[in-house]
């Protein structure tokens, strides 16, 4: 978020329509991951955040392909004001806004895959520990 604003507000480049559509689905990620952080990892987080970052990465990958590649016409989304196949950054050759957005997706909904498919897995280990403890044991360690 702080980098899309950096590079309209700051470097001065004008958003086009598809930065636009991701800044649209990246923007309410910070919140909702600012509040799963302040409530500890809720373990319904990824409900809440993979839809916008899926949606993120679909954005940003057809950016980035319309951009690099002559896959999609050129003229399918935008011409008026800032034109979506307009390349202000080219790092490497390849790294440009659409990508490090895709990045960030990418990184957001790995994070989310990892919380969802990592559930409270017990062990026989476990079970025999908590067969071992006294009720008042117990008791202090689910405080």
């Amino acid at each position: 978020m702080v980098g899309s604003l950096y590079f309209s507000e700051v470097a001065g480049f004008i958003p086009c329509k598809l930065c636009w559509y991701q800044r649209i689905l990246m923007y309410p990620l910070t919140v909702i991951l600012l509040m799963i952080i302040i409530r500890y990892l809720d373990e319904d987080a990824p409900y809440f955040v993979l839809p916008f970052s899926l949606l993120g990465i679909g954005a940003s990958t057809y950016h980035f392909l319309l951009q690099k590649t002559d896959i999609f016409n050129s003229h399918a989304v935008c011409t008026a004001g800032a034109p979506c196949t307009t390349t202000w950054i080219n790092w490497f050759g390849f790294i440009t806004i659409p990508f490090l957005a895709l990045v960030a997706f990418l990184i957001i909904t790995i994070a989310m895959m990892v919380v969802l498919t990592s559930g409270d897995v017990t062990t026989e280990e476990d079970i025999e520990v908590v067969e071992h403890l006294a009720p008042e044991e117990l008791a202090a360690e689910e405080v």
